[in-house]
């Protein structure tokens, strides 16, 4: 049975990890490409290519596309999270191919079809193409010890809240100090500099409640993924946007429970589910089970792989290689 990878976030070996791969000649990665391409093909991993890359038809890519080459030449500074992810896949491709990569927390889609981490969920977004990028801050899984019985029976979050993020400040200002919650932001910075705050609080600490609220931020909600990976239960309003953790396919009150935007039914549906601990249950093994997928780490490369595949493909740059 897999199990969540361990993953504890340390940059130094990430970047140590990163750029041992980095020195090693791409050559002998592109070597491989088809032996991995055929190591693994089934339904699953064909519908998860389809949704990370939703590209339909063929497009040619304007001139000023990065050819891989020029990508592997950026200066070390700028050799950060989203390089090295990219890196990690681009690699196994011929170092004329071009394609477009756009960092960070994006809600827009880009003119042409671009790698990017994370895309709206609604609207045509086939021009974003999802990577697992930025994955040491936002792919954490962990195992909970802790049952679902033994847990408060509490609300909890905790997280930077700015003007820009609206719909934190409107949770706050309705349920900060209520007994049901245990909520506070940590930055002592911005225009709401001296209104509820919190003392930092360790995942650990989160995970002896039973509800943990995911808010999105600049794009997902980034404790998403351990919260749904814990014996802890996800409370959000339906996401907005999505990465490789596929935030679109989520059932609300199957994956997550559901509480609307203007956050009123809180008190509500904790009630409901107080009342009801098997419905609670369920919920968090459909959310292990949604989380189980991204454990294989072989399978996960293959699916990038694959990814980055079709994008050359539909941008007519990809030829086969020899297995």
């Amino acid at each position: 049975m897999l199990v969540p990878p361990y993953n504890q976030n340390n940059k130094i070996l990430y970047y140590l990890k990163n750029y041992v791969r980095f020195w090693f000649p791409a050559s002998l990665y592109r070597r491989e490409l088809g032996r991995i391409l055929a190591s693994a093909m089934d339904d699953d991993v064909g519908r998860r290519v389809g949704y990370y890359n939703k590209m339909a038809q063929s497009v040619q890519l304007p001139d000023n596309a990065e050819t891989i080459a020029k990508y592997f030449r950026r200066p070390p500074k700028k050799r950060r999270t989203y390089f090295f992810d990219t890196y990690e896949y681009i690699k196994y491709f011929k170092p004329h191919y071009r394609f477009f990569s756009v960092s960070g927390d994006l809600v827009k889609v880009p003119l042409s079809p671009s790698i990017v981490k994370s895309r709206p969920i609604l609207g045509d977004n086939q021009n974003s193409v999802l990577l697992n990028l930025n994955k040491i801050r936002h792919f954490r899984f962990l195992n909970d010890r802790i049952p679902t019985k033994d847990k408060l029976n509490k609300l909890v979050w905790r997280g930077n809240a700015f003007v820009r993020r609206q719909n934190r400040i409107t949770f706050l200002q309705r349920y900060y100090g209520h007994p049901s919650c245990n909520i506070g932001k940590v930055n002592k910075t911005g225009d709401y500099a001296d209104q509820w705050l919190a003392p930092r609080m360790a995942i650990n600490e989160q995970l002896k409640y039973k509800y943990i609220l995911c808010l999105e931020g600049n794009d997902v909600a980034t404790n998403l993924k351990w919260v749904m990976s814990s014996n802890s239960v996800a409370v959000m309003p339906r996401p907005k946007y999505e990465t490789w953790f596929m935030e679109g396919t989520l059932i609300p009150n199957v994956h997550y429970i559901e509480i609307k935007d203007d956050y009123s039914d809180l008190e509500e549906k904790i009630n409901h589910y107080e009342n009801h601990p098997l419905e609670l249950q369920q919920i968090i093994t459909d959310a292990h089970r949604h989380v189980a997928q991204f454990f294989d780490p072989h399978k996960e490369k293959v699916i990038a792989l694959l990814v980055l595949k079709k994008y050359f493909e539909l941008t007519g740059q990809y030829d086969a290689p020899a297995i």
